[in-house]
């Protein structure tokens, strides 16, 4: 379960289309869920993608079935998740979106749950192994360059 939480336009939907990407579904389908509340995209795993922007209660929120998404064997984003945090999953990883700048945002994971916190460790060893990666990539190609300079 994805607890994604920004203002307006910080990339809440952008982040859900890139993971409709990685999931083998159509990332281009992806649209805010603002008015119909919730869409489900097909993938590897099935993404439920909420919005909880209009909704105004707790009664709001139940009435959509929101528990029912709650599952091992789909993906659950929902924007604006600090609207109804009582009625999220205890177990889950909160993405706090802001500004940088217009064209850039930062993104900061926070791991709430056993689940969640595994997660959040693998995100960050793939995140290490691919900087490892460009970097070892990076000093080859300078290392070739001054070889062919020579």
């Amino acid at each position: 379960m994805l607890a994604l939480i920004g203002e307006l336009g910080a990339g809440k939907t952008v982040l859900v289309r890139g993971i409709a990407a990685g999931l083998g579904a159509a990332p281009d389908s992806v649209s805010s869920p603002t008015f119909v509340l919730i869409h489900e995209y097909r993938g590897r795993l099935p993404l439920i993608h909420v919005d909880l922007y209009r909704l105004h209660t707790n009664a709001d929120s139940e009435s959509i079935g929101l528990q029912d998404y709650f599952t091992d064997h789909s993906i659950t984003a929902i924007e604006w998740a600090d609207r109804f945090p009582t009625l999220l999953p205890e177990d889950r990883l909160e993405v706090r979106l802001a500004h940088r700048s217009p064209a850039t945002r930062k993104a900061q994971l926070v791991a709430l749950g056993p689940h969640s916190l595994a997660l959040l460790t693998r995100i960050k060893q793939a995140h290490l192994t691919t900087q490892q990666s460009t970097s070892s990539h990076q000093v080859k190609a300078g290392s070739r360059r001054k070889a062919r300079q020579r």
